[in-house]
């Protein structure tokens, strides 16, 4: 294992420590998460939930359109949806999960990169996927990238990413049986929603995505060239507070 730093109940960790909780969490339970290429992840989700959220973007952009899948994981199975119409890049934290990806998914091309870090030039994507990624980036540091990709998107690209329900920050140790931490920092959905429209995109469709007794929020944006604003669709009735308000533990 990797020397992390370990929290305590009075040592606050900087970002930079919290990250590194993040990766070393993904090294050591990457096969545990995703241990096939065909069945479900860890929390349950299924291939074909995936492809919904994803019918959008594979419809409407264009073959060989640059598509962005931030927060990748293993490449399974957006990056590989995705790669069999378009140019995907990955970027994730995860050494393992980066590794894996380039095995499973070999026609992509994945960064081990933090997400909060790495640099595309203006306009490189059509597309741009985060999927139960972000909710493992400190909040301070998430708007701060709702504006990068925004820049990192050609005029009217799609952002597709599923975000927290409610608000919620901690850590758990032991995650998924591992002797490791794992960190999750997370709004509510109206702020994201808020955060999203007054960062220039227009939020098509938002909806509650069920996870055990918690989950998270599935938004549908796209990059808005002009000032007028949409107002959300949001799909379905929103759960009661008691299961907005447990803390979600899905991830990519």
């Amino acid at each position: 294992m990797a020397d992390v730093p370990t929290p305590g109940p009075r040592r606050q960790l900087s970002a930079k420590a919290l990250k590194e909780l993040v990766r070393e969490g993904w090294n050591q339970r990457s096969w545990t998460y995703r241990p096939s290429v065909r069945g479900g992840d860890g929390t349950g989700h299924v291939r074909r939930e995936y492809r919904e959220w994803l019918t959008p973007i594979l419809r409407s952009l264009a073959p060989g359109s640059a598509v962005l899948d931030l927060g990748c994981g293993s490449g399974i199975p957006t990056s590989q949806l995705l790669s069999r119409k378009f140019r995907v890049t990955g970027v994730d934290i995860s050494d393992v999960q980066v590794e894996r990806a380039r095995q499973l998914v070999p026609t992509a091309t994945f960064l081990r990169e933090d997400m909060s870090e790495v640099r595309f030039p203006a306009a490189s994507f059509g597309a741009v996927v985060s999927l139960y990624s972000i909710i493992h980036v400190p909040l301070a540091e998430q708007r701060p990238l709702f504006r990068r990709i925004r820049r990192w998107l050609a005029p009217g690209g799609w952002f597709l990413s599923v975000l927290g329900s409610s608000r919620w920050r901690g850590l758990e140790r032991g995650w998924l049986g591992s002797e490791s931490w794992m960190y999750w920092d997370h709004e509510a959905a109206d702020t994201y929603r808020r955060w999203l429209e007054s960062d220039g995109f227009t939020v098509l469709e938002h909806r509650f995505v069920p996870e055990g007794d918690g989950g998270h929020e599935m938004f549908l944006a796209r990059k808005r060239s002009g000032p007028v604003r949409a107002t959300p669709r949001s799909s379905g009735s929103a759960p009661p507070a008691s299961r907005r308000s447990r803390p979600p533990k899905g991830s990519r």
